[in-house]
């Protein structure tokens, strides 16, 4: 007889609807039907079009502002938890407002621990998510929390590119840890040591990059830039230039969630940088901008699936 517990359907949201079937074609399940309805003034609620009682059920959806999809989400765990599920994990690939993680002027909201307030109030009981802004928004919630890398699936992907003379550099002081953890990934995988230089810059205002430098050698090297996003793109191009000018043959940038607002994919186009790759956290249009590679995270989400309904360590599987 199989267990109540170990019975689980996925669904999605609008933000989630393309990676969320990637991830059940890799578990091998159907991919669950959940109904949003609009009123004509903006307001909208979400529906199940079939049972989930006695199910664990497994919501996709990033929560990139606009805050619909926020809302979207919170709308699907309120369904299912009134519907008597067994459990609800909110699968959030892209962790929107992480940016705002504390207070870092008089007087601001901490916008990372309104949304986890939000999500457990809603109902959830597990988040499972996809390479935080901030390690420490982990202790926002009062849930478990499964947080995933991008570093490995991007990892492999610098490894196919077969490049000699290859260094790894950080954008900006306060990344240097993630990138540094990426070298020591890159090791793992090919069993080369990378180095790593470090660009120092100032930010004025959100979005505004004042001064930036290089601090490393990169003279003759192909450069693999690392960061967790690419919003705006400023940074990274910016980063790419002086990186050209210091000497470097090439210039990549591997990033966890590609948001490209605005003008960013333009910006790209015109940019030094060879090549950015991301992975699927959030949908993107390639033919929007051809030097974009996209990279899919939907493997190892599902293996964290199938480590929780089997009661399973996720950190043996070398899933994160």
């Amino acid at each position: 007889m199989v267990l109540e517990a170990s019975r689980y359907k996925v669904f999605a949201g609008s933000q989630g609807e393309a990676i969320a079937r990637k991830i059940c074609e890799h578990l091998g399940c159907p991919y669950g039907q959940v109904k949003i309805d609009r009123f004509s003034d903006g307001e909208f609620a979400a529906s199940f079009d079939e049972s989930v009682r006695g199910h664990s059920v497994y919501l996709v959806q990033s929560t990139r502002p606009t805050s619909d999809n926020l809302m979207e989400l919170l709308l699907m765990i309120d369904a299912a938890k009134r519907a008597s599920a067994y459990k609800v994990i909110a699968v959030i690939p892209y962790f929107g407002w992480a940016r705002q993680d504390r207070k870092d002027k008089p007087r601001v909201s901490i916008g990372a621990k309104l949304v986890a307030n939000m999500l457990q109030t809603a109902g959830a009981d597990r988040i499972i998510t996809v390479d935080l802004h901030a390690d420490q928004i982990q202790g926002f919630f009062d849930i478990p929390v499964d947080h995933l890398y991008g570093a490995n699936v991007l990892a492999e992907h610098v490894l196919a590119m077969n490049l000699d003379n290859l260094i790894i550099a950080s954008p900006d002081v306060g990344g240097s840890k993630r990138a540094s953890a990426f070298a020591k990934k890159i090791h793992a995988l090919s069993g080369h040591d990378v180095p790593m230089v470090i660009c120092y810059k100032s930010r004025p205002g959100y979005n505004k990059i004042g001064e930036m430098r290089v601090l490393g050698e990169v003279e003759g090297k192909n450069v693999v830039i690392v960061d967790d996003m690419a919003d705006t793109a400023g940074t990274l191009c910016m980063a790419a230039e002086l990186m050209k000018k210091a000497g470097a043959q090439s210039v990549r940038a591997v990033v966890s969630h590609g948001i490209l607002s605005g003008n960013a994919a333009e910006r790209i186009m015109k940019s030094q940088l060879e090549e950015l790759a991301f992975t699927d956290t959030l949908a993107f249009d390639p033919a929007l901008c051809p030097k974009v590679q996209i990279v899919s995270i939907a493997e190892p989400i599902a293996r964290t699936i199938r480590a929780i309904q089997e009661h399973r360590s996720i950190s043996e599987q070398n899933i994160r």
